[in-house]
């Protein structure tokens, strides 16, 4: 594969690329560049930690790169998720693993880390001293939207830790490439900032977009990184995602309660499942409607959905009921493998008992 065939599918997953320049010269001069995902595991797996995830590390891992995912179980502890429960959640982030295996990613391309591995190490903490030592707690606090926090919120001490562990992660793993949502954004650019005076490098930082929540997204004017995280999908509000355990009658009873304005492509999550999850998983949706309301449509592409939708020639409860199917498709190979498989089994009823804390 040549290198404008590789950024090009690079390209697919990042909205927003830093810098375009610094990963064509990586892709020119590494066989194999390293990206780095890391995962906070904290309850339940929702589409866009699951189908999407795997959507964008197939992507990546076909222009020849390498994954190693964390398993942030430290930085869950740090944040007090699960209750702060170490143990609980370890088990949560073996049962997130049990789903990609389900849910089609291509896991020969990548190694699973483990943060209570890491933290073993004395080079770790080095590498998190340092990190702290070079940053100021004003600029610590600024990237606490990582998290899920405003820097405006009463915060445990621990989780000052955490944007420092976050950093030090990317330089311990050697990553070259930070693969993560829009809303980790700020810590990628602290470790853009303080590589170079650590000795290390500028990672490059590809940031996918992060799938809106199904609920009607909020009115206030945000930056583009606190926006995002405010219309994400949120464990806490169970109607805002699909996640994957979730039935057929859990999916289409949140799909047909979703906010879908007619006509409006923009901030539409209905649209935006057909965007990022439908069209880079099947060839068309087909629509089965009464013929009084138009008869069966078959939409071939994204930009056609667009134009069908932006002129009124589809209703939106004709596709909340497709979107529905399709997604119902794409849960079903996952909730079997829950079903058969006795350890995944066992793995989901332990977390389906424990307390998800923001």
């Amino acid at each position: 594969m040549d290198i404008e065939e590789k950024i090009r599918l690079v390209k697919e997953v990042g909205e927003e690329i830093i810098t375009g320049e610094d990963l064509k010269v990586l892709l020119k001069t590494k066989k194999h560049p390293v990206a780095y995902d890391g995962f906070e595991p904290s309850g339940k797996i929702h589409i866009a930690q699951a189908v999407l995830r795997a959507i964008n590390v197939n992507k990546m891992t076909k222009a020849d790169v390498k994954f190693k995912m964390l398993v942030a179980d430290w930085h869950a502890w740090a944040n007090n998720k699960i209750g702060g429960d170490l143990e609980k959640i370890k088990i949560v982030g073996k049962y997130f693993i049990e789903v990609w295996k389900a849910c089609g990613m291509d896991l020969k391309n990548i190694e699973f880390v483990w943060a209570s591995d890491l933290i073993k190490d004395d080079n770790y903490w080095k590498i998190v001293m340092s990190v702290a030592r070079e940053t100021t707690l004003n600029r610590i606090l600024r990237t606490t939207q990582i998290m899920g926090r405003s820097e405006n919120e009463v915060l445990q001490a621990s989780q000052i830790f955490y944007p420092c562990m976050q950093t030090a992660d990317i330089f311990y793993l050697k990553a070259d490439i930070c693969q993560l949502g829009m809303d980790q954004r700020k810590v990628n650019m602290l470790a853009r900032e303080v590589g170079e005076k650590l000795g290390f490098y500028k990672p490059v930082a590809v940031h996918h977009h992060m799938l809106m929540g199904l609920l009607e997204p909020p009115k206030s004017s945000l930056d583009t990184a606190e926006r995002a995280m405010a219309m994400k999908m949120s464990k806490s509000k169970p109607d805002s995602a699909i996640f994957m355990d979730d039935s057929e009658d859990d999916i289409k009873r949140k799909i047909s309660k979703a906010y879908c304005p007619a006509g409006q492509i923009e901030e539409n999550p209905i649209i935006e499942y057909c965007r990022y999850i439908i069209f880079e998983k099947y060839d068309s949706i087909k629509i089965e409607r009464p013929e009084k309301f138009g008869g069966y449509l078959e939409i071939k592409s994204y930009d056609e959905l667009e134009n069908v939708y932006k002129g009124g020639k589809l209703h939106p409860m004709d596709l909340k009921n497709a979107v529905s199917n399709y997604i119902n498709g794409l849960i079903e190979p996952v909730r079997l493998h829950f079903e058969k498989d006795r350890k995944a089994k066992e793995l989901l009823q332990k977390v389906k008992g424990f307390d998800v804390t923001r």
